[in-house]
């Protein structure tokens, strides 16, 4: 436990710190592969920077300091746009695809853990 932690729960703030304000108080980075497996063209944010457009098959390696939260459109259509955010893991590997579980919209995406 960090001394930062300690001075923390010391000072009954917080009973326990969660992991992106660990990493956050001790400096930490993480890094992670995101990776288009669509048939769409797919824009997300990281910690809130844009990322550049990937084209289906393409990928990107993200290394933050940030919390590594990401944020994407889970429609794939242009008119449509529904935001879903997760915390990313550090030296995971994730891929956009088809959301397979939403019967009736075949351009619902998601983002899954793949290593």
């Amino acid at each position: 436990m960090s001394n930062n932690q300690n001075i923390l729960q010391g000072l009954g703030l917080v009973e326990e710190l969660d992991e992106q304000a660990g990493e956050t108080i001790t400096g930490g980075y993480e890094v992670f592969t995101v990776t288009n497996k669509t048939k769409y063209d797919i824009s997300y944010f990281v910690d809130g920077k844009l990322s550049k457009v990937e084209k289906p098959g393409q990928g990107l390696v993200w290394t933050t300091s940030k919390g590594g939260i990401i944020k994407f459109d889970t429609d794939s259509r242009d008119k449509y746009v529904q935001y879903k955010s997760y915390n990313l893991a550090d030296g995971k590997k994730y891929e956009f695809k088809d959301n397979k579980k939403t019967t009736g919209n075949p351009y619902d995406i998601d983002l899954y853990s793949v290593g």
